[in-house]
């Protein structure tokens, strides 16, 4: 066996005999993801009853041994890089960091460094346990890259595993600070509406068709009315991408700031020379779940950032 490379044996589960072998490895192997597991069996790093076995749907291994070479991590594309975090918490399974606005999450076009990835790749250096066999820290949520707040990251396996089983089933409390044009009536509502790919503007999501895109449901209350604006505490029930802007849009009231939803005709607020806000007033304010390893109930809350302070008490007066 290569240095640092580990086994994982056992017997494959009878308890389904229907059930794919991934799958049942899967549920015997908890550090691992399904979709680790499935690129190892296809790699031939299984072994039932001492022959290589490559065919992660197969369904007649039940009862029989197994032994599962799992390799040394690799190093990621993704460099590390000194990048400063405010972490709000963090063990050896999972980091939660506070994001300030203008900070990117992950490479992409456009953004090859300089992001929440690289820094974290820096931070948790030696840390790292391999996600889905490589060094890097498992996102499992964004917010987009002119909203700040908190988000949390996976530092295993095991962690990135359990983590995105309770963003898919939504089981993650999530409250957003926006600060918007006008004041919403009623002043506390839920907002339901499908969210897709704009048929009009590709870069931009909108509200669709029942049978279009996916389903989102935003709750909304105004926490205080503000001088043609106010105050809102948006809570998440699903986590589509811009859910905040497009839902508040929808209904009218654009977040202040908003680059790319915001309204185009001209409101008092925005006529205001005292006020010139660069970013859509958006902060994720409180994020909590239940530890993916531990199982204890973590909550954490962050104070909006300075500028969106700055920005609420110009309207307040």
């Amino acid at each position: 066996m290569n240095s640092g490379q580990s086994i994982k044996s056992g017997i494959v589960p009878e308890s389904d005999k229907k059930q794919r072998l991934d799958a049942a490895l899967s549920g015997l192997i908890t550090d691992l993801s399904r979709e680790r597991i499935k690129t190892l069996i296809i790699s031939e790093n299984l072994l039932i009853d001492g022959v290589i076995c490559k065919n992660p749907s197969s369904k007649t291994c039940a009862g029989k041994n197994f032994a599962l070479t799992v390799p040394v991590a690799v190093e990621g594309p993704a460099k590390a890089q000194d990048i400063p975090l405010d972490v709000v918490f963090e063990d050896t399974h999972l980091i939660v960091i506070n994001k300030p606005a203008g900070l990117v999450v992950h490479p992409a076009a456009g953004h090859p460094d300089g992001t929440l990835v690289n820094a974290l790749l820096h931070h948790c250096k030696g840390e790292l346990s391999g996600i889905g066999g490589v060094m890097r820290p498992g996102i499992v949520h964004r917010i987009d890259k002119d909203t700040s707040g908190l988000m949390v990251a996976a530092k295993t396996d095991a962690a990135h595993k359990g983590l995105s089983a309770l963003f898919a089933k939504h089981d993650i409390d999530r409250k957003y600070l926006a600060i918007v044009h006008g004041r919403p009536n009623p002043v506390s509502a839920t907002i339901e509406g499908n969210i897709g790919r704009s048929n009009v503007h590709r870069k931009k999501m909108a509200v669709v068709g029942d049978d279009k895109g996916k389903p989102a449901m935003t709750h909304y209350t105004v926490k205080e009315a503000l001088n043609n604006s106010a105050l809102v505490e948006c809570v998440l029930e699903t986590g589509r991408t811009h859910q905040v802007r497009v839902h508040m849009s929808h209904i009218g009231y654009s977040l202040i700031g908003d680059p790319l939803y915001g309204s185009r005709r001209k409101s008092l607020v925005s006529r205001r020379k005292d006020i010139q806000f660069g970013r859509q007033a958006l902060h994720a304010a409180i994020l909590g779940f239940v530890h993916p390893i531990t199982e204890e109930k973590l909550l954490f809350s962050i104070d909006l950032p300075a500028d969106m302070q700055e920005l609420f008490s110009k309207l307040r007066v």
